[in-house]
Protein backbone atom coordinates (compact mmCIF):
# COMPACT_ATOMS: atom_id res chain seq x y z
CA UNK A 1 0.00 0.00 0.00
CA UNK A 2 1.43 3.13 -0.83
CA UNK A 3 1.72 6.30 0.74
CA UNK A 4 -1.72 7.87 1.75
CA UNK A 5 -3.39 11.65 0.98
CA UNK A 6 -2.40 13.74 4.10
CA UNK A 7 -6.03 14.55 5.86
CA UNK A 8 -6.92 17.03 8.24
CA UNK A 9 -8.13 14.10 10.98
CA UNK A 10 -7.24 10.97 11.88
CA UNK A 11 -4.11 9.20 12.59
CA UNK A 12 -2.09 11.62 9.82
CA UNK A 13 -3.04 14.73 11.82
CA UNK A 14 -2.38 17.95 9.90
CA UNK A 15 0.03 18.60 12.96
CA UNK A 16 1.74 15.72 13.08
CA UNK A 17 2.69 15.70 9.41
CA UNK A 18 4.41 19.11 9.69
CA UNK A 19 6.26 17.97 12.60
CA UNK A 20 7.58 14.91 10.95
CA UNK A 21 8.49 17.46 7.27
CA UNK A 22 10.46 19.95 9.93
CA UNK A 23 11.75 17.19 11.87
CA UNK A 24 13.73 15.37 8.22
CA UNK A 25 14.18 19.16 7.31
CA UNK A 26 16.59 19.51 10.45
CA UNK A 27 18.27 15.83 10.23
CA UNK A 28 18.48 16.01 6.23
CA UNK A 29 18.55 19.95 5.51
CA UNK A 30 19.86 19.96 1.56
CA UNK A 31 19.21 17.72 -0.31
CA UNK A 32 21.69 16.88 -3.89
CA UNK A 33 21.30 18.28 -7.17
CA UNK A 34 20.33 14.78 -8.15
CA UNK A 35 17.83 13.96 -5.51
CA UNK A 36 16.30 17.75 -6.58
CA UNK A 37 15.97 16.69 -10.38
CA UNK A 38 14.37 13.83 -9.47
CA UNK A 39 11.91 15.20 -7.38
CA UNK A 40 10.94 18.01 -10.42
CA UNK A 41 11.18 14.91 -12.43
CA UNK A 42 8.41 13.56 -10.73
CA UNK A 43 6.47 16.34 -10.32
CA UNK A 44 6.75 16.78 -14.78
CA UNK A 45 5.05 13.20 -14.38
CA UNK A 46 1.88 14.21 -12.09
CA UNK A 47 1.43 17.03 -14.22
CA UNK A 48 2.17 15.74 -17.79
CA UNK A 49 0.17 11.86 -17.10
CA UNK A 50 -2.91 13.72 -15.50
CA UNK A 51 -3.20 16.77 -17.68
CA UNK A 52 -6.40 15.20 -19.23
CA UNK A 53 -7.39 14.00 -15.84
CA UNK A 54 -6.71 17.87 -14.60
CA UNK A 55 -8.56 19.67 -17.28
CA UNK A 56 -11.65 17.69 -16.67
CA UNK A 57 -11.49 18.30 -12.65
CA UNK A 58 -10.96 21.86 -12.96
CA UNK A 59 -13.81 22.21 -15.93
CA UNK A 60 -15.83 20.50 -13.42
CA UNK A 61 -15.59 22.89 -10.10
CA UNK A 62 -15.83 26.06 -12.46
CA UNK A 63 -19.13 24.63 -14.06
CA UNK A 64 -17.14 24.40 -17.52
CA UNK A 65 -13.24 25.81 -18.19
CA UNK A 66 -12.26 26.24 -21.57
CA UNK A 67 -10.18 23.65 -22.29
CA UNK A 68 -7.25 25.58 -24.03
CA UNK A 69 -7.11 27.63 -21.21
CA UNK A 70 -6.31 25.36 -19.06
CA UNK A 71 -3.79 23.76 -21.20
CA UNK A 72 -2.15 27.26 -21.83
CA UNK A 73 -2.62 29.06 -18.55
CA UNK A 74 -1.62 25.75 -15.99
CA UNK A 75 -0.48 22.69 -17.95
CA UNK A 76 1.79 24.42 -20.32
CA UNK A 77 2.94 26.80 -17.74
CA UNK A 78 3.97 24.71 -14.91
CA UNK A 79 5.97 22.03 -17.41
CA UNK A 80 7.98 25.47 -18.57
CA UNK A 81 8.73 26.24 -15.40
CA UNK A 82 9.96 22.16 -14.78
CA UNK A 83 12.00 22.22 -17.85
CA UNK A 84 13.82 25.84 -16.97
CA UNK A 85 14.38 24.73 -13.35
CA UNK A 86 15.83 21.49 -14.34
CA UNK A 87 18.28 23.04 -17.09
CA UNK A 88 19.02 26.11 -14.01
CA UNK A 89 19.45 24.39 -10.94
CA UNK A 90 22.77 23.55 -11.11
CA UNK A 91 24.35 27.07 -11.65
CA UNK A 92 21.52 28.06 -8.98
CA UNK A 93 22.95 25.98 -6.30
CA UNK A 94 26.81 27.03 -6.94
CA UNK A 95 28.22 29.22 -4.29
CA UNK A 96 28.56 32.71 -5.94
CA UNK A 97 31.86 34.38 -5.46
CA UNK A 98 31.58 37.74 -3.64
CA UNK A 99 34.11 40.39 -3.48
CA UNK A 100 36.05 40.69 -0.26
CA UNK A 101 37.35 44.38 0.96
CA UNK A 102 41.02 44.48 0.93
CA UNK A 103 41.80 44.83 4.60
CA UNK A 104 40.68 41.08 4.30
CA UNK A 105 42.83 39.41 1.82
CA UNK A 106 43.29 37.08 1.13
CA UNK A 107 40.23 35.72 2.64
CA UNK A 108 37.34 35.19 0.71
CA UNK A 109 33.28 35.50 0.69
CA UNK A 110 30.78 33.15 -1.04
CA UNK A 111 26.92 33.03 -0.86
CA UNK A 112 25.46 29.91 -0.55
CA UNK A 113 22.36 29.08 -0.90
CA UNK A 114 20.36 26.74 1.68
CA UNK A 115 16.99 25.34 1.86
CA UNK A 116 14.74 27.11 3.94
CA UNK A 117 12.98 24.03 5.38
CA UNK A 118 9.29 23.68 4.99
CA UNK A 119 7.09 25.71 2.96
CA UNK A 120 3.91 25.78 2.78
CA UNK A 121 1.35 26.87 -0.25
CA UNK A 122 -1.91 28.45 0.40
CA UNK A 123 -3.47 28.03 -3.29
CA UNK A 124 -6.47 30.04 -5.19
CA UNK A 125 -9.09 27.84 -7.04
CA UNK A 126 -9.04 30.59 -9.94
CA UNK A 127 -5.91 28.54 -11.55
CA UNK A 128 -5.65 25.75 -9.34
CA UNK A 129 -2.75 23.87 -11.11
CA UNK A 130 -0.56 26.36 -12.21
CA UNK A 131 -0.75 28.33 -8.41
CA UNK A 132 -0.56 25.20 -6.43
CA UNK A 133 2.52 23.80 -8.87
CA UNK A 134 4.42 26.83 -9.52
CA UNK A 135 5.61 27.61 -6.07
CA UNK A 136 6.32 23.98 -5.53
CA UNK A 137 8.72 23.96 -8.29
CA UNK A 138 10.33 27.11 -6.44
CA UNK A 139 10.28 25.04 -3.49
CA UNK A 140 11.93 21.78 -4.62
CA UNK A 141 14.48 23.53 -6.66
CA UNK A 142 15.16 25.16 -3.58
CA UNK A 143 15.62 22.18 -1.52
CA UNK A 144 12.66 22.21 0.58
CA UNK A 145 10.05 20.01 1.10
CA UNK A 146 6.21 21.42 0.58
CA UNK A 147 3.06 21.24 2.31
CA UNK A 148 0.36 22.38 0.24
CA UNK A 149 -3.51 23.53 0.56
CA UNK A 150 -5.75 22.91 -2.28
CA UNK A 151 -8.42 25.94 -2.60
CA UNK A 152 -12.23 24.58 -1.00
CA UNK A 153 -14.28 25.88 -4.51
CA UNK A 154 -11.82 23.50 -5.84
CA UNK A 155 -12.57 19.50 -4.29
CA UNK A 156 -12.17 17.63 -7.37
CA UNK A 157 -9.38 19.42 -8.33
CA UNK A 158 -7.76 18.93 -5.02
CA UNK A 159 -9.24 15.60 -4.87
CA UNK A 160 -7.43 14.64 -7.71
CA UNK A 161 -4.45 16.43 -6.83
CA UNK A 162 -3.76 14.99 -3.13
CA UNK A 163 -4.00 11.07 -5.45
CA UNK A 164 -1.88 11.83 -7.75
CA UNK A 165 0.53 13.77 -5.47
CA UNK A 166 0.68 10.68 -2.93
CA UNK A 167 1.38 8.42 -5.57
CA UNK A 168 4.81 9.72 -6.80
CA UNK A 169 6.11 11.55 -3.34
CA UNK A 170 6.38 10.31 -0.19
CA UNK A 171 4.76 12.81 2.43
CA UNK A 172 7.34 14.02 3.33
CA UNK A 173 8.99 15.36 0.59
CA UNK A 174 5.16 17.08 -0.53
CA UNK A 175 1.65 16.87 1.00
CA UNK A 176 -1.63 18.20 0.00
CA UNK A 177 -4.05 18.51 3.18
CA UNK A 178 -7.61 18.33 3.03
CA UNK A 179 -9.76 21.08 2.35
CA UNK A 180 -12.75 20.80 4.89
CA UNK A 181 -13.41 21.92 8.01
CA UNK A 182 -11.27 24.55 9.60
CA UNK A 183 -8.10 23.88 7.79
CA UNK A 184 -7.23 27.26 6.39
CA UNK A 185 -7.10 28.55 9.89
CA UNK A 186 -4.89 25.68 10.88
CA UNK A 187 -2.62 25.73 8.26
CA UNK A 188 -2.06 29.68 8.23
CA UNK A 189 -1.21 28.92 11.55
CA UNK A 190 1.61 26.47 11.60
CA UNK A 191 5.13 27.93 11.68
CA UNK A 192 6.71 26.93 8.17
CA UNK A 193 10.01 28.22 7.40
CA UNK A 194 8.44 30.29 4.31
CA UNK A 195 4.14 30.47 3.33
CA UNK A 196 3.29 31.59 -0.19
CA UNK A 197 -0.03 32.51 -0.45
CA UNK A 198 -2.23 33.46 -3.53
CA UNK A 199 -5.53 34.98 -3.43
CA UNK A 200 -7.59 38.25 -2.33
CA UNK A 201 -5.88 40.89 -0.31
CA UNK A 202 -8.40 40.47 2.41
CA UNK A 203 -7.28 36.91 3.23
CA UNK A 204 -3.72 38.10 2.96
CA UNK A 205 -4.17 40.34 5.56
CA UNK A 206 -5.30 37.34 7.49
CA UNK A 207 -2.91 34.65 6.54
CA UNK A 208 -0.33 37.75 7.09
CA UNK A 209 -1.27 38.14 10.16
CA UNK A 210 -1.20 34.26 11.13
CA UNK A 211 1.71 34.18 9.84
CA UNK A 212 3.51 37.06 11.90
CA UNK A 213 2.67 35.38 14.85
CA UNK A 214 5.48 32.54 14.39
CA UNK A 215 7.73 35.29 12.40
CA UNK A 216 7.52 33.06 9.23
CA UNK A 217 8.46 35.29 6.24
CA UNK A 218 5.57 35.13 3.57
CA UNK A 219 5.07 35.61 -0.05
CA UNK A 220 1.88 37.11 -0.75
CA UNK A 221 0.29 37.01 -4.47
CA UNK A 222 -3.05 39.32 -4.07
CA UNK A 223 -4.28 41.51 -6.61
CA UNK A 224 -6.01 44.47 -6.83
CA UNK A 225 -7.17 46.73 -9.44
CA UNK A 226 -4.73 47.10 -12.24
CA UNK A 227 -5.20 49.92 -14.90
CA UNK A 228 -5.11 49.74 -18.65
CA UNK A 229 -3.76 53.18 -19.90
CA UNK A 230 -4.42 54.25 -23.26
CA UNK A 231 -2.51 56.92 -24.51
CA UNK A 232 -3.45 59.35 -27.32
CA UNK A 233 -1.11 57.62 -29.46
CA UNK A 234 -2.55 54.23 -29.36
CA UNK A 235 -4.07 52.13 -31.89
CA UNK A 236 -7.43 52.32 -30.46
CA UNK A 237 -8.49 48.66 -32.56
CA UNK A 238 -5.22 46.88 -31.45
CA UNK A 239 -6.05 48.40 -28.29
CA UNK A 240 -9.39 46.86 -27.57
CA UNK A 241 -8.30 43.61 -28.58
CA UNK A 242 -5.34 42.91 -26.18
CA UNK A 243 -7.61 44.35 -23.72
CA UNK A 244 -10.32 42.55 -24.71
CA UNK A 245 -8.14 39.24 -24.59
CA UNK A 246 -6.91 40.24 -21.29
CA UNK A 247 -9.89 40.65 -19.55
CA UNK A 248 -12.24 37.28 -21.15
CA UNK A 249 -9.24 35.43 -20.33
CA UNK A 250 -10.71 32.55 -17.73
CA UNK A 251 -13.22 35.13 -17.83
CA UNK A 252 -11.71 37.48 -16.06
CA UNK A 253 -11.19 35.31 -13.17
CA UNK A 254 -7.24 36.25 -13.21
CA UNK A 255 -5.40 38.47 -10.94
CA UNK A 256 -3.23 40.52 -13.01
CA UNK A 257 -6.43 41.03 -15.19
CA UNK A 258 -6.74 44.52 -16.65
CA UNK A 259 -9.39 45.93 -13.89
CA UNK A 260 -10.49 49.00 -15.63
CA UNK A 261 -9.74 51.09 -19.08
CA UNK A 262 -8.73 54.54 -18.95
CA UNK A 263 -8.78 55.94 -22.23
CA UNK A 264 -8.56 59.96 -23.36
CA UNK A 265 -11.28 62.56 -22.88
CA UNK A 266 -14.14 62.05 -25.23
CA UNK A 267 -12.84 58.29 -26.48
CA UNK A 268 -14.82 56.48 -24.20
CA UNK A 269 -17.55 55.83 -26.21
CA UNK A 270 -15.58 55.09 -29.60
CA UNK A 271 -13.38 53.04 -27.32
CA UNK A 272 -15.97 50.87 -25.81
CA UNK A 273 -18.01 50.48 -29.61
CA UNK A 274 -14.17 48.53 -30.98
CA UNK A 275 -13.82 46.26 -27.31
CA UNK A 276 -17.74 45.43 -28.03
CA UNK A 277 -16.72 44.11 -31.45
CA UNK A 278 -13.48 42.64 -30.46
CA UNK A 279 -15.80 40.68 -27.21
CA UNK A 280 -18.20 39.46 -29.88
CA UNK A 281 -15.76 38.59 -32.20
CA UNK A 282 -13.62 36.51 -29.91
CA UNK A 283 -16.83 34.53 -28.05
CA UNK A 284 -19.87 35.50 -29.37
CA UNK A 285 -23.17 35.34 -28.06
CA UNK A 286 -23.68 31.95 -27.47
CA UNK A 287 -24.10 30.96 -23.74
CA UNK A 288 -22.58 27.39 -24.00
CA UNK A 289 -19.15 28.77 -26.49
CA UNK A 290 -16.92 26.06 -25.29
CA UNK A 291 -13.93 29.06 -25.59
CA UNK A 292 -15.74 30.75 -22.82
CA UNK A 293 -14.66 30.45 -19.14
CA UNK A 294 -17.39 29.76 -16.35
CA UNK A 295 -17.71 32.04 -13.40
CA UNK A 296 -16.92 29.24 -10.09
CA UNK A 297 -19.54 30.06 -8.21
CA UNK A 298 -23.42 31.07 -7.69
CA UNK A 299 -21.86 33.14 -4.81
CA UNK A 300 -19.07 34.84 -7.53
CA UNK A 301 -21.87 35.42 -10.14
CA UNK A 302 -24.13 37.25 -7.91
CA UNK A 303 -21.55 39.44 -6.62
CA UNK A 304 -20.95 40.51 -9.86
CA UNK A 305 -24.21 41.44 -10.75
CA UNK A 306 -24.60 43.72 -7.54
CA UNK A 307 -21.40 45.73 -8.92
CA UNK A 308 -23.24 46.33 -12.61
CA UNK A 309 -26.45 47.02 -11.29
CA UNK A 310 -24.62 49.81 -8.74
CA UNK A 311 -22.96 50.96 -11.86
CA UNK A 312 -26.02 51.54 -13.27
CA UNK A 313 -28.33 52.91 -10.68
CA UNK A 314 -25.36 55.66 -10.69
CA UNK A 315 -25.46 57.06 -13.97
CA UNK A 316 -23.16 54.88 -16.28
CA UNK A 317 -24.04 52.76 -19.66
CA UNK A 318 -23.92 48.85 -19.88
CA UNK A 319 -23.24 47.57 -22.77
CA UNK A 320 -23.84 43.59 -22.80
CA UNK A 321 -24.38 40.38 -25.20
CA UNK A 322 -26.98 39.56 -22.75
CA UNK A 323 -28.81 40.55 -19.11
CA UNK A 324 -26.56 38.72 -16.19
CA UNK A 325 -29.91 37.05 -15.42
CA UNK A 326 -30.76 35.18 -18.83
CA UNK A 327 -31.55 31.81 -17.99
CA UNK A 328 -29.53 30.72 -21.06
CA UNK A 329 -25.98 32.57 -19.46
CA UNK A 330 -27.38 32.08 -15.17
CA UNK A 331 -27.73 28.33 -15.81
CA UNK A 332 -24.39 27.90 -17.16
CA UNK A 333 -22.80 30.54 -14.59
CA UNK A 334 -21.81 32.12 -17.74
CA UNK A 335 -21.58 36.22 -17.25
CA UNK A 336 -22.26 38.15 -19.64
CA UNK A 337 -19.35 40.31 -20.99
CA UNK A 338 -19.80 43.11 -19.79
CA UNK A 339 -18.62 47.34 -20.53
CA UNK A 340 -19.11 50.07 -18.11
CA UNK A 341 -19.18 53.42 -19.69
CA UNK A 342 -18.50 56.49 -18.09
CA UNK A 343 -17.28 54.89 -14.99
CA UNK A 344 -17.26 57.23 -11.46
CA UNK A 345 -15.24 56.11 -8.93
CA UNK A 346 -18.31 56.19 -6.22
CA UNK A 347 -19.12 53.33 -8.30
CA UNK A 348 -18.67 49.58 -6.40
CA UNK A 349 -17.19 48.68 -9.66
CA UNK A 350 -14.54 51.51 -9.27
CA UNK A 351 -13.70 50.20 -5.76
CA UNK A 352 -13.38 46.81 -5.91
CA UNK A 353 -11.85 44.56 -7.80
CA UNK A 354 -13.58 42.90 -9.91
CA UNK A 355 -12.48 39.49 -10.86
CA UNK A 356 -15.05 38.60 -13.91
CA UNK A 357 -15.59 39.80 -17.51
CA UNK A 358 -16.80 43.48 -16.47
CA UNK A 359 -15.00 46.30 -17.31
CA UNK A 360 -15.19 50.15 -16.81
CA UNK A 361 -14.22 52.52 -19.03
CA UNK A 362 -13.53 55.92 -18.38
CA UNK A 363 -11.76 59.07 -19.97
CA UNK A 364 -9.07 61.08 -18.40
CA UNK A 365 -7.09 64.54 -19.92
CA UNK A 366 -4.36 63.45 -20.45
CA UNK A 367 -1.16 61.11 -19.15
CA UNK A 368 -0.62 63.12 -15.70
CA UNK A 369 -4.24 62.83 -14.98
CA UNK A 370 -3.57 58.81 -15.50
CA UNK A 371 -0.91 58.99 -13.77
CA UNK A 372 -2.69 60.80 -10.64
CA UNK A 373 -5.48 58.63 -10.80
CA UNK A 374 -3.14 55.61 -10.54
CA UNK A 375 -1.63 56.86 -7.62
CA UNK A 376 -4.47 57.62 -5.74
CA UNK A 377 -5.46 54.02 -5.17
CA UNK A 378 -3.71 51.49 -3.25
CA UNK A 379 -0.44 49.77 -5.54
CA UNK A 380 -1.67 47.60 -8.80
CA UNK A 381 -0.44 43.77 -9.49
CA UNK A 382 0.05 44.60 -13.04
CA UNK A 383 -0.09 48.16 -15.01
CA UNK A 384 -0.67 48.18 -19.11
CA UNK A 385 0.31 51.32 -21.13
CA UNK A 386 -0.98 51.40 -24.82
CA UNK A 387 0.87 53.75 -27.16
CA UNK A 388 3.66 54.50 -29.61
CA UNK A 389 4.69 57.66 -27.63
CA UNK A 390 7.75 56.86 -25.35
CA UNK A 391 7.80 59.81 -23.53
CA UNK A 392 4.40 59.43 -22.30
CA UNK A 393 5.14 55.51 -21.55
CA UNK A 394 8.25 56.17 -19.61
CA UNK A 395 6.90 58.93 -17.57
CA UNK A 396 4.20 56.49 -16.85
CA UNK A 397 6.38 53.76 -16.13
CA UNK A 398 8.56 56.13 -13.85
CA UNK A 399 5.68 57.95 -12.15
CA UNK A 400 3.63 54.15 -10.81
CA UNK A 401 4.71 51.89 -8.89
CA UNK A 402 3.23 48.42 -9.34
CA UNK A 403 3.92 44.81 -9.16
CA UNK A 404 5.14 44.52 -12.91
CA UNK A 405 3.38 45.94 -16.48
CA UNK A 406 3.17 44.69 -19.67
CA UNK A 407 3.44 47.40 -22.30
CA UNK A 408 1.36 47.25 -25.87
CA UNK A 409 -0.73 44.05 -24.39
CA UNK A 410 -2.20 42.37 -21.26
CA UNK A 411 -0.70 39.30 -19.15
CA UNK A 412 2.51 38.50 -20.68
CA UNK A 413 4.96 40.24 -17.91
CA UNK A 414 3.43 37.12 -15.79
CA UNK A 415 5.25 34.52 -18.07
CA UNK A 416 8.59 36.17 -18.57
CA UNK A 417 10.51 33.29 -16.86
CA UNK A 418 13.68 34.89 -15.98
CA UNK A 419 11.38 38.22 -14.79
CA UNK A 420 10.15 38.22 -11.25
CA UNK A 421 6.72 38.16 -10.28
CA UNK A 422 5.25 39.58 -7.59
CA UNK A 423 3.18 42.72 -5.69
CA UNK A 424 3.59 45.52 -4.12
CA UNK A 425 1.89 47.04 -1.25
CA UNK A 426 -1.72 45.78 -1.01
CA UNK A 427 -1.31 44.04 -4.06
CA UNK A 428 1.56 41.53 -2.88
CA UNK A 429 5.15 41.26 -1.07
CA UNK A 430 7.73 39.15 -2.20
CA UNK A 431 8.52 37.62 -5.69
CA UNK A 432 8.78 34.41 -7.66
CA UNK A 433 9.41 32.10 -11.14
CA UNK A 434 12.17 30.68 -12.37
CA UNK A 435 15.47 31.73 -9.96
CA UNK A 436 14.18 34.35 -8.33
CA UNK A 437 11.59 31.68 -6.62
CA UNK A 438 14.65 29.57 -5.89
CA UNK A 439 16.53 32.66 -3.92
CA UNK A 440 12.98 33.68 -2.34
CA UNK A 441 12.27 30.17 -0.88
CA UNK A 442 16.48 29.68 0.15
CA UNK A 443 18.70 31.44 2.73
CA UNK A 444 21.43 32.87 0.78
CA UNK A 445 24.02 32.36 3.70
CA UNK A 446 27.29 34.80 3.51
CA UNK A 447 30.40 33.02 4.28
CA UNK A 448 33.88 34.77 5.04
CA UNK A 449 36.89 32.42 4.83
CA UNK A 450 39.87 33.83 6.69
CA UNK A 451 43.22 33.24 5.32
CA UNK A 452 46.01 32.08 7.69
CA UNK A 453 47.88 34.93 6.28
CA UNK A 454 45.45 37.71 7.37
CA UNK A 455 46.77 39.53 10.45
CA UNK A 456 43.33 39.73 12.44
CA UNK A 457 45.23 38.83 15.67
CA UNK A 458 46.23 42.78 15.42
CA UNK A 459 43.02 43.74 16.45
CA UNK A 460 42.76 42.10 19.63
CA UNK A 461 43.64 43.43 23.13
CA UNK A 462 45.89 44.12 24.50
CA UNK A 463 45.69 47.23 22.24
CA UNK A 464 48.89 49.68 21.69
CA UNK A 465 50.69 50.86 18.74
CA UNK A 466 49.79 47.44 16.82
CA UNK A 467 46.01 49.24 16.99
CA UNK A 468 46.97 52.14 15.99
CA UNK A 469 48.81 51.38 12.70
CA UNK A 470 46.06 49.49 11.98
CA UNK A 471 43.35 52.07 12.60
CA UNK A 472 45.33 54.15 9.87
CA UNK A 473 45.43 51.53 7.63
CA UNK A 474 41.62 50.84 7.68
CA UNK A 475 40.73 54.18 7.71
CA UNK A 476 42.62 54.95 4.27
CA UNK A 477 40.38 51.88 2.72
CA UNK A 478 37.15 53.78 4.71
Amino acid sequence: MGPQPLNSAGHNTLSSAFGRMIELSRILPAPSLAERLDRLARLRAVTADNETRFGRAISADFGHRCTTETTIAETLFVLGEIKHASKHLKRWMTPQRVATQIQFLPGKNRLIPQPLGVVGIIAPWNYPLQLTLAPAVAAIAAGNRAMIKPSELTPRFAALLQEVIAAKFDPAEIAVTDIDGDISQAFAALPFDHLVFTGSTRVGRLVAEAAGRNLTPVTLELGGKSPAIVDRSADLNEAAERIAYGKLLNAGQTCIAPDYAMVPAGSADEFAAKLQARIQRMIGTDPGNADYTAIISDSHYARLEHLVADAAAKGARIMQAAKPDDPAWKSKRKFPPTLIVGATPDMLAMQEEIFGPVLPVLGCADTTEAIAFVNGRDRPLALYWFGTDDVARDEVLSRTVSGGVTVNDCLFHFTQVNQPMGGVGASGTGAYHGEWGFRTLSKLKPVFYRSRFNRFADLYPPYGKKIARLEKMMRLMS
